[in-house]
């Protein structure tokens, strides 16, 4: 029997050689953490793995030593973490090892890489995938980022595109086009010393749209094209997707929090008070409140009920309205200046993040972007607690349904690998030479 007494008394079980998985997600406003059981599958069954899970434990705490998605303090970030993993692990009764970390941070950048390879025999063999996707691969600089997620994006036969698993098939001339998602590596190390302080170690990294998608999305949405926007607390992450892959993913550096700074300022109350007013009675529809309705607002620095002042609650949504219209135009602009393929999978929108939840959103983001808008929450995870129900805990939920079945579909070939470390060792040398001549 793999147990042990471990941490607080609870059973201690090596999440590498259990059926137990974990993911965590360390987000500029909470940090939260979830512990599932999940059966051992076939990785080639077509089964959502969402359907097997079985969520033991769950913890949140608020986000310390985090900015931005960065980490800024080791310490704080180090007591936030375990605060979250060891609410998840009594509740569980089970100690984790390994977990599964969703990022935001890092500066996320995707790019595509296309070649053509004519088949040996004329029927697509696993020699001739390797080639392919290596010819593909050769052409990525990858210079001293991080590569978190390499997918085929799309496989074509003699002209006959969209293929998703070529293998066997007749054919002479076989297309790939491969998308590569990279972040900076100091950022990641920061993490992964957070979390590896905290006595975890990491499985994996899932950036956190790709991870929402596995939470929210239905299989019609993965394969005909949607594009997820994550509205994080300091972060707003965008994921395109189409064919069931990852597309491209990028960043906005604005979010939740930034409308909550937005409401303290013009109300001249505590950041705390600004939140509390933001998830009760933030409402971005001009007019969803009318003239009669007032809020209470305790002024910043002072005390008692004489320092309360009284503001129309259309006052709230004239301060936060801007924020949100600013986003989502940026949104709206990232999706305009991407490519033709990816702007085609913008032609449906799934909002999920914490800051989603504002009233109104939804109807605001159908306007400013064009398109249908719906708001996703996770949906198929059994025993999903209630609290952890909600879009703003798409990341975490998802990047559980990730740990249950990482991507292992696509494997990076031996000689594609060599490149990358060729690649590496190249920049290590440019950076050495410009040393050398600078000083």
């Amino acid at each position: 029997m793999n147990s042990v007494q471990g941490r607080g008394g609870v059973r201690h079980l090596n999440s590498s050689r259990t059926n137990i998985v974990a993911a965590l997600d360390i987000g500029s406003t909470k940090i939260s953490c979830l512990i599932a059981r999940v059966p051992a599958l076939d990785a080639k069954a077509n089964i959502d793995p969402r359907q097997n899970l079985r969520v033991l434990g769950f913890g949140q705490t608020l986000s310390r030593g985090v900015k931005s998605g960065a980490i800024i303090n080791i310490d704080e970030a180090e007591c936030a973490i375990r605060l979250a993993v060891d609410a998840a692990e009594r509740m569980a009764e089970i100690a984790i090892t390994d977990v599964y970390v969703s990022v935001s941070g890092g500066r996320v950048q995707s790019s595509s890489f296309a070649a053509d390879h004519h088949t040996q025999t004329g029927v697509v063999s696993p020699r001739d995938l390797d080639s392919v996707v290596t010819a593909a691969l050769s052409q990525v600089n990858v210079g001293k980022r991080t590569i978190l997620h390499v997918q085929p994006n799309n496989f074509v036969l003699d002209g006959t595109s969209d293929i998703s698993s070529p293998l066997g098939m007749h054919g002479d001339v076989l297309h790939a086009e491969v998308g590569v998602t990279s972040v900076e590596p100091a950022y990641l190390r920061n993490v992964a010393l957070a979390v590896e302080r905290s006595h975890l170690r990491v499985a994996g990294f899932v950036i956190a749209p790709y991870a929402a998608s596995k939470s929210c999305l239905m299989g019609d949405e993965l394969q005909l094209g949607t594009t997820v926007v994550e509205l994080g607390g300091a972060i707003t992450s965008i994921g395109h997707f189409r064919n069931g892959q990852l597309l491209a993913a990028e960043t906005i550096h604005i979010g939740g929090s930034h409308v909550t700074s937005d409401i303290a300022q013009g109300l001249s109350t505590t950041l705390a008070h600004a939140e509390r007013m933001k998830t009760m009675w933030g409402n971005v529809l001009a007019e969803g409140h009318s003239a009669q309705d007032m809020l209470a607002v305790p002024l910043l620095g002072e005390r008692g009920v004489d320092t309360v002042h009284k503001v129309p609650k259309s006052h709230l949504s004239n301060i936060l309205r801007p924020r949100v219209e600013e986003t989502l135009e940026l949104v709206r602009d990232k999706i305009a200046a991407s490519s033709a393929a990816v702007r085609a999978t913008a032609s449906r929108i799934v909002l999920t993040g914490g800051a989603s939840q504002l009233t109104g959103l939804r109807e605001l983001a159908t306007a400013i972007l064009g398109v249908p808008v719906r708001l996703g929450q996770p949906v198929g995870i059994g025993n999903l607690p209630d609290r952890a129900s909600n879009a703003g805990f798409a990341a975490v939920s998802g990047t559980l349904v990730y740990a249950a079945r990482p991507d292992r579909h696509f494997a990076i070939p031996e000689e594609a690998v060599a490149h990358f470390e060729r690649a590496r060792m190249g920049y290590a040398r440019r950076v050495g030479q410009w040393l050398a001549e600078a000083f």
